[in-house]
């Protein structure tokens, strides 16, 4: 059983504070609203911080500063011992070495070295488990990303989807979710036909390219539809699904847009919105009533001409996922060119029953720069740089790392010459040689198994002798990683997981170069070599589940 977190049982006792003081003082009844707890910026002001008092002083008309050191007094009676989970010997006070009130109304709380140094014992005892919560227990999620069309290699742009719904689909299985990688293949419509026409090289060709050349050699068809088709599969196979190897990605299903017609689920789909009245005919062509649902105006489904639209298809699709599939949400990760897209399927799906079971992520665009300056790596005719190039120049390690770096909705600038460069400057090398360190470190142990006790029976008070500022502070690092697996299901902030691995290196690196690890004195060296283990544990979990690896030589 995973325990509880402590940032969880600050919410906790907190929440339990705000009742027996309502209760006391005779405050007006409410609702307690969420409470946030936060790390503070200044390490000053404590490891946890909440600013309960100035929202409650919002609701009942009352100075934040009064409301804290009335909720202090009952954090500091040790009068919550009754929650859930907790013992006597398990008291809040043991746990916290001060609990303190800062203005305009903050409670910091700064947890205890007890606390700390017995946190080691439970990152050994859960080992590659750590970090795993249970709030996905029994819900299916799916998360579709990258889904770019058939008719090229994969960019650095329309690729950059990949880490992030690889790394967030990681995330959520750690949360306990069960959870589906997908990839939609658009091997429906214009784009295939304009393929075709592409690859018998006739006027109304569009896409260029020694890959295009290739195909032309290889494909017989004179039909531009079967052309493109035959094309599209090709591209599929021997370019798209490679690349996405490479990457180190895996998917679970590689779902055709063309199966949605061939079975005619595009075509139920849009009968059924005709009898819920949410579709209607103008000027020869099916509308879909958008604009109830928040949309600036309605949109076609079916043209005049009978040609089925994106919408109708991606609605059909998304039925699918919920009403066949059963998936409790669905995330999908698009580029920022479809933001127009998002109204009018969420508009859909709520028309069906889906209500906010939809969630649509939008990536912005990548830039590469080499010495500052903008740069083209393609040696094709296109003015494309593809993914498989940048990955020939620095790597899946570096590739994955600097994508998530970014939040999606922030242009990306790719700094080759930091990527390929070979020093603690770069982000990815400096964690990965953290953990190349540790490993050297546990190389140096003559009898690893004597020197670090067995996970589950390790005392205590062995580390007690774990006082030191870099060894306290380094723990701190290592129980927040929890923390970031949760805040990532809450906000879908893939990018917190390398600022905290590279949080994490640091505190190691300092905890290092400041604390001798084989020394003379044997209950110290343990200790401090339980503590260089568990690091390897969370650094290791948390490179991970970033698809990147934890190299024990460098």
């Amino acid at each position: 059983m995973m325990r509880i977190m402590i940032r969880e049982e600050i919410r906790e006792i907190i929440q339990e504070a705000v009742r027996r003081v309502q209760q006391e003082e005779k405050w007006p009844g409410f609702k307690i609203p969420e409470i946030q707890i936060e790390h503070p910026e200044n390490a000053g002001f404590g490891d946890y911080s909440t600013n309960i008092s100035m929202i409650l002083a919002g609701l009942i008309k009352k100075n934040p500063m009064e409301i804290a050191k009335l909720l202090i007094k009952y954090l500091d009676l040790g009068v919550l011992l009754p929650i859930r989970r907790r013992t006597p010997k398990s008291s809040p006070k043991s746990k916290f070495k001060k609990i303190e009130i800062a203005r305009p109304g903050f409670i910091n709380f700064t947890l205890s070295k007890d606390y700390l140094q017995k946190q080691i014992k439970e990152i050994l005892k859960q080992g590659d488990k750590f970090g795993q919560l249970k709030i996905g227990k029994n819900k299916k999620v799916q998360v579709e990303f990258i889904s770019a069309n058939p008719t090229g290699p994969l960019t650095v742009g329309n690729a950059r989807g990949g880490p992030f719904g690889d790394v967030l689909a990681n995330v959520l299985k750690m949360a306990g979710f069960r959870v589906e990688k997908a990839y939609y293949v658009n091997d429906y419509g214009m784009q295939i036909l304009t393929l075709g026409h592409s690859v018998l090289k006739d006027k109304e060709a569009k896409y260029k390219g020694a890959y295009i050349d290739e195909l032309s050699k290889r494909i017989k068809e004179k039909d531009p539809e079967k052309a493109g088709q035959k094309a599209a599969k090709i591209i599929l196979k021997e370019m798209i699904q490679k690349t996405t190897v490479r990457l180190g990605i895996k998917f679970d299903e590689w779902f055709s847009e063309q199966t949605l017609y061939d079975s005619g689920q595009v075509e139920k789909a849009l009968i059924t919105l005709k009898k819920k009245n949410l579709i209607y005919e103008k000027e020869g062509a099916l509308w879909f009533k958008s604009s109830k649902f928040g949309d600036e105006k309605d949109r076609v489904v079916v043209k005049a001409n009978d040609f089925k639209t994106y919408l109708a298809g991606d609605i059909a699709h998304h039925l699918y996922k919920f009403e066949k599939k059963k998936f409790d949400k669905v995330i999908n990760i698009w580029g920022a060119d479809h933001y127009g897209d998002m109204k009018r399927l969420k508009g859909a799906m709520e028309s069906f029953g889906h209500k906010d079971k939809l969630k649509i992520i939008f990536l912005q665009f990548v830039s590469l720069l080499e010495k500052g300056e903008g740069i083209k790596m393609s040696k094709r005719a296109g003015v494309y740089v593809t993914m498989d190039e940048l990955l020939d120049k620095v790597g899946i390690d570096a590739v994955r790392f600097f994508f998530l770096q970014k939040s999606p909705d922030t242009h990306l600038n790719f700094d080759l010459s930091l990527a390929k460069e070979q020093s603690e400057k770069n982000p990815v090398y400096y964690v990965q040689y953290a953990h190349a360190r540790i490993c050297s470190i546990l190389r140096k142990i003559p009898n690893q198994k004597s020197q670090i006790p067995n996970k589950f029976q390790i005392p205590n008070s062995k580390f007690k002798n774990l006082t030191n500022h870099f060894e306290l502070n380094l723990i701190r690092q290592l129980i927040r990683f929890p923390e970031i697996i949760e805040d990532i299901i809450k906000d879908y902030q893939v990018q917190r997981l390398p600022y905290y691995a590279l949080d994490l290196a640091a505190a190691f690196h300092k905890f290092y170069k400041d604390c001798r690890v084989l020394s003379e004195d044997k209950l110290l060296t343990q200790a401090r070599l339980a503590l260089v283990k568990a690091t390897q544990i969370v650094l290791k979990n948390t490179l991970e589940i970033m698809g990147i690896r934890a190299p024990s030589k460098m």
